[in-house]
């Protein structure tokens, strides 16, 4: 008696659910990637930065070897983005409610991710800055080193430039809440004061990281909304740039 193969399942459309042609494999392929992206948001976010990255790389003049590296970082990153979407999508389709197990897959998944972006923000560290902070101490060369009298003045103008935009706004208190963020207009324009003084791209890196720090805190706290900590933050570095810059031409 002959063996009979199984007939080949089909899709709701009468469509083979199994591709059997290189082309058709490769379309399944593209429209996951489609599917990714259109729905996921980091996915999105992936290729923005990715795209970003060309032409940071295309003006900076990379070397070949240089270019390699951080596209095979790239890529992993956005590797582990698409694993980590199937694998929350065949949780969600096995688990659809709560459960812990389920979650510890998912956060697993995420964790792949943090640890591959991590590893491409290393590598493209370590190659980019050789590149990026001559050019950065020299834009900082440009604006000047305040003296004690500009950052007084610089710190004591963004006070009361906060100040006066929390009054016209009406919201909040003068500690906590309105626009703009006082915190974060304080915190940016030390971190611009400490990266004028020091001239040195790690240490201006360093301090505006701290001021990044700061105003996450507010927005953990929901004391101020994303727009209002972006506000105060941009609030504190133009008056500070504006101020040294003054200060400059003065002297």
């Amino acid at each position: 008696m002959s063996r009979v193969d199984p007939p080949e399942p089909l899709g709701p459309n009468g469509e083979p659910v199994k591709p059997t042609r290189f082309i058709d494999s490769l379309n399944c392929a593209i429209e996951g990637i489609f599917w990714a992206t259109r729905t996921q948001k980091h996915m999105r976010r992936h290729f923005i930065s990715a795209l970003v990255l060309l032409f940071v790389v295309l003006f900076l003049k990379v070397s070949p070897l240089e270019f390699t590296l951080l596209a095979v970082s790239v890529s992993f990153v956005l590797f582990a983005e698409l694993l980590n979407t199937a694998v929350e999508a065949v949780v969600d389709l096995v688990s659809p409610g709560y459960h812990p197990v389920a979650r510890t897959a998912k956060d697993v998944a995420a964790g792949g991710v943090l640890v591959a972006a991590i590893g491409a923000a290393v590598m493209g560290y370590l190659i980019l800055s050789k590149y990026i902070f001559p050019i950065y101490k020299e834009m900082l060369g440009m604006i000047g080193t305040p003296t004690e009298m500009g950052t007084a003045v610089a710190l004591l103008s963004v006070v009361i430039v906060v100040v006066i935009l929390k009054s016209i706004s009406g919201r909040g208190t003068p500690l906590q809440g309105g626009l703009p963020s006082g915190h974060a207009a304080i915190a940016f324009s030390i971190a611009t004061v400490v990266s004028l003084t020091t001239q040195d791209p790690i240490s201006s890196i360093l301090t505006i990281c701290l001021a990044v720090m700061v105003s996450h805190s507010r927005l953990l706290l929901r004391i101020h909304s994303l727009r209002e900590v972006v506000l105060g933050a941009i609030t504190g570095t133009a008056i500070t740039v504006v101020v040294m810059m003054l200060f400059r031409f003065v002297r």
